[in-house]
């Protein structure tokens, strides 16, 4: 049986039009949603928006389809449940390469700008223990070898992204860092062969997960503020959280020795709901922040001058199937809501100009479900929790943006929740007869009840992985 295609990420960056020197900032857009924005309105908000380069961290043919003469640069990913399969058979990466590379960077006129391949999806996360590591090096080889034989080497990459578990100090210092004793062997084997290609070194780096987790990390210094106070390691002064992140990165490379080895911040960003502090104003506090820091070009104590060669914000678009396994603030890291409205404004390179919104954007009929006030509501909570457990309701959980919703505003929540997610269908807003379809926006301030877009992700993930499944079965029978 195939594997679900929602428990996958399939994650793009873009890079917008803000570039200095070779540097860059760019966005993650990820399409783990139940109905996503389509792809073709997609990249038309991220060319209105300036971009200049996409990043997948899948290789969705409807996505790359979609991108074909659009110019942008683009880099394709492989799941990690790919890794076992293409670590052991070199004939299996030829034809993932030929099948998701090749076709469309050969298309003529109408082909895919393809500029890095990204091996796995974080796969030296903490949480994975090490089930991806005996595969994450033969895989990027492989893969490096069927750019040779495609003679595609010289214009495409490999990568391997980092997660931001991967590397820690427990003084808080940075010149303390390393990255986590279980990784030293495969991380020195990628350094070897990422220096060996001219790769760079792709890795999350999180202020708002380290202000989540770490007492240690106040919000100001998470958020850019002047106000934050300092923490001083070395006679070095630090005076926000990305900058101590980072060069704990450097300091762990360095140990390892690759002390100047190029750094690509793949993943950064701040959510906008969910949990507490997860709010549009401090999520714009944070970019705003994030992005003169880049543009000012200082770097870090220990890389000044030489800030990162590129770096990725997360993310495009909210993911209502996203994960929540480290917090329900996972749904909510978007610039831009699920239907590709601006959450709040930040200059990625369009100067003063506001964001442009997705145009063209189609929603179910206008109209939501909530409980019926006028029936017996003693079994309500009971059928709220079982319609989140089918939705998404993370809005609700404390310091989100409905959690102020008083009962049984919340339980109205919870039924429209679940009635959008599943398209409106009649028999999705009964709940035991407690459901009642209404035409009147029950909306409340900042609490946001959804209408869904008119567009399902499930029968076009399944045909997308399908196809990769598919050839890697193929690949893998005809033999190594």
């Amino acid at each position: 049986m195939l594997p679900n295609p929602f428990f996958f990420t399939l994650f793009f960056t873009t890079i917008l039009g803000l570039s200095t020197n070779g540097r860059a900032i760019g966005v993650n857009w990820g399409s783990v949603s139940s109905h996503p924005l389509p792809s073709p309105n997609v990249v038309e908000l991220l060319k209105s928006n300036n971009v200049d380069k996409v990043k997948l961290f899948d290789a969705d043919p409807h996505v790359l389809e979609a991108l074909a003469g659009s110019n942008l640069g683009v880099t394709v990913g492989i799941p990690n449940v790919m890794l076992r399969s293409l670590n052991s058979s070199r004939k299996a990466a030829q034809s993932w390469v030929h099948d998701n590379v090749t076709r469309y960077v050969s298309n003529g006129g109408s082909r895919v700008r393809i500029e890095y391949v990204a091996v796995g999806d974080e796969p030296f996360l903490q949480s994975y223990g090490e089930q991806f590591l005996p595969f994450i090096i033969g895989a990027a080889i492989n893969i490096q070898a069927a750019l040779v034989k495609a003679n595609l080497e010289s214009r495409v990459k490999v990568v391997v992204p980092c997660s931001f578990d991967a590397f820690l100090s427990e003084s808080n210092h940075p010149s303390k860092g390393h990255f986590r004793p279980e990784l030293n062997k495969t991380m020195i084997e990628l350094l070897t062969f990422l220096n060996k290609h001219g790769s760079p070194f792709f890795v999350t780096i999180s202020p708002f997960i380290s202000f989540h987790q770490n007492k240690n990390i106040s919000r100001d210094f998470a958020l850019f503020k002047e106000a934050a106070k300092p923490h001083n390691d070395s006679h070095k002064t630090y005076k926000n959280s990305f900058d101590l992140s980072y060069d704990t990165l450097v300091t762990a490379l360095s140990t390892l020795g690759f002390p100047k080895i190029d750094i690509v911040v793949a993943q950064i960003g701040w959510p906008t709901d969910g949990v507490a502090n997860a709010t549009s104003s401090n999520a714009k506090t944070f970019m705003t922040g994030l992005i003169e820091h880049l543009r000012s070009k200082s770097g870090t104590p220990l890389r000044p001058k030489n800030p990162p060669l590129e770096t990725y914000i997360l993310s495009l678009l909210d993911e209502d199937l996203r994960s929540i396994s480290a917090g329900n603030f996972e749904r909510h890291w978007g610039l831009f809501t699920f239907d590709g409205q601006a959450k709040y404004n930040v200059d990625l390179g369009q100067g003063s100009k506001p964001l442009m919104n997705a145009l063209n954007v189609q929603y179910l009929p206008p109209r939501w479900c909530v409980v019926n006030n006028n029936k017996d509501l003693s079994n309500a909570t009971a059928s709220a929790q079982e319609a989140c457990s089918g939705a998404d309701c993370t809005a609700l959980s404390p310091g989100g943006s409905c959690s102020n919703l008083s009962w049984p505003g919340n339980i109205s929540y919870s039924f429209n929740s679940y009635y959008q997610q599943h398209d409106q269908s009649a028999g999705s807003c009964d709940f035991g007869g407690l459901g009642l379809i209404t035409t009147v926006d029950p909306s409340v301030d900042k609490c946001r009840f959804p209408v869904e877009l008119s567009t399902s992700s499930s029968q076009s993930l399944q045909k997308a992985f399908l196809f990769s499944w598919m050839t890697l079965l193929v690949a893998v029978v005809l033999g190594t």
